[in-house]
């Protein structure tokens, strides 16, 4: 283990890691090393970070289940910067034995935990509470032409919440059985 990144747990979708930074928690408060080169490079994850975003969900949203598709597939970065999200995360890799299978694991700065995601993973959230910021890093940039996504409900995965708020997008997005996946290990 690296003195920078003390944690890292595989969860059942090869390749999708659930991580736990250096933290360093005082009187003051909590300061967290959310990404470090040398550290990414000895586990053999990227390193390569172009774009990064943030969102902010009240409790009840649910986002996803969003990807890009080759050959603008991305790996992601997770973090959960305030608040308390449910991470969902669904193989499309065809080829892996994780294919059709969801993980989820929750995220909070209190756990200080983040998500890497490979490529070919569909990725999406819901807020468990108020103001629930998420901070994800990229290796592609968002290309609007290879953005795609399935159907939230559609996926093998019992969402905790009767009445999700959700985007006009992400209502509109094809069930996961009429979606051809393009997506290998």
């Amino acid at each position: 283990m690296l003195p920078r990144f003390p944690g890292v747990r595989p969860t059942d979708l090869p390749g999708c890691l659930e991580l736990t930074p250096f933290q360093q928690c005082d009187p003051r408060g909590r300061f967290v090393k959310t990404y470090h080169e040398p550290s990414f490079r000895a586990l053999g994850l990227a390193v390569d970070w172009p774009e990064a975003f943030v969102t902010t969900s009240r409790r009840g949203v649910v986002r996803g289940m969003h990807f890009q598709v080759p050959p603008f597939d991305q790996v992601k970065l997770v973090t959960c910067l305030a608040g308390k999200v449910l991470d969902v995360v669904l193989d499309l890799r065809t080829d892996s034995p994780g294919f059709g299978q969801c993980v989820a694991v929750e995220l909070s700065p209190e756990l200080g935990n983040a998500l890497y995601l490979p490529s070919g993973l569909a990725h999406g959230f819901l807020a468990l509470e108020e103001h629930s910021v998420l901070h994800y890093q990229v290796t592609r940039s968002y290309a609007p032409e290879h953005d795609a996504g399935v159907l939230w409900s559609s996926i093998p995965f019992t969402w905790p919440v009767a009445d999700p708020l959700l985007s006009g997008r992400d209502l509109a997005l094809p069930p996961l059985s009429a979606y051809t996946s393009p997506f290998r290990s």
